[in-house]
């Protein structure tokens, strides 16, 4: 199942760079029926992708670009927006044009098919798998799954600490791990996030009271000041009317109350900053996840996650 990441993954690794080193080559490439990516150098007029293959130009035809596209339920714009990327594909054939260039016919439909048959279909509610995050709206993260095929992570199973808009913690193009949370009836997956990110009490254990540590102001409210310490842990601070959401903070730690789930803090700079993104601690290893739970076992409020192989996460 390895073999069916997300598009981006295989084209710089040396073996697809050495499919595309030479004609002969892709021909023993298209021999060997092996999964391959190019960048997709233009969409024409009639929507086809042209593939920058390196030795010679690729082609995928429009019925070849992805699956649904032939029938109507995937909409053009797949294609379109795919120039300028990494596609995956397999070889269908070669052809000579009239001035004698070899051509390669691609097929990124087949590849797709194939991961749907032999990879997503396989997949079960509370499996965790690799993603890259493709583009970001207001409701969620889209995430491509598997050579293209897409999944999405609702805004609220990213991450435990609210976040306003996705591009608050993911960013196009991230390599991410993600929990399958559902399947849908007609097959489409849907991810989770946040559990991959830790327990409160995880979290609350990278922190000490009378430590000053760095954070990030998510939201400012009548009652106080939430500021975010982890993606899975944020506190409290007492009101103030100069701070605004996204702003970077400096914070001391007052307590830490595991059987109220409560960070108290006290905000001792907000300031506007632009830091790298740092990666994701992910504290869960395995393949599989069947029960995650949030709070300490000493809180009376219970925040839990429960996967079944019937596709009906409990949260």
């Amino acid at each position: 199942m390895e073999r069916y990441l997300p598009e981006g993954c295989l084209w710089n690794t040396p073996e697809n760079i050495s499919a595309m080193k030479s004609a002969a080559a892709l021909q023993e490439s298209w021999r060997e029926g092996r999964i391959l990516e190019g960048r997709a150098a233009l969409c024409d007029s009639s929507h086809n992708l042209i593939v920058d293959l390196g030795c010679m130009k690729g082609i995928i035809p429009k019925q070849e670009g992805a699956i649904g596209i032939q029938d109507g339920s995937t909409k053009d714009i797949a294609l379109i927006s795919r120039v300028n990327k990494a596609v995956c594909f397999r070889i269908l054939r070669f052809l000579k044009e009239a001035d004698g260039s070899q051509v390669a016919i691609l097929s990124r439909r087949q590849v797709q098919e194939e991961c749907m048959e032999q990879y997503i279909k396989r997949l079960r509610p509370g499996d965790i798998i690799s993603a890259r995050v493709t583009h970001l709206e207001p409701f969620g993260a889209f995430v491509d799954i598997g050579c293209g095929i897409p999944s999405l992570i609702p805004i609220d199973a990213i991450s435990v600490s609210r976040i306003s808009h996705p591009r608050d913690r993911f960013t196009p193009g991230q390599q991410i791990r993600a929990v399958v949370r559902q399947i849908e009836p007609d097959g489409r997956v849907s991810l989770t996030h946040k559990e991959l990110l830790g327990s409160w009490e995880e979290n609350a254990a990278l922190f000490s009271a009378g430590e000053t540590v760095a954070g990030i102001i998510r939201s400012s409210e009548s009652y106080g000041i939430f500021i975010e310490l982890t993606p899975n842990l944020a506190g409290l601070a007492e009101p103030r009317n100069d701070v605004f959401p996204g702003q970077h903070a400096s914070v001391f730690i007052k307590s830490l109350i595991p059987e109220k789930m409560k960070v108290k803090l006290i905000l001792v700079d907000a300031f506007d900053a632009t830091y790298p993104t740092q990666p994701f601690r992910y504290f869960i290893t395995e393949d599989h996840l069947s029960y995650w739970r949030y709070s300490p076992e000493s809180c009376a409020k219970l925040v839990e996650s429960r996967f079944d192989e019937a596709g009906s996460p409990s949260f």
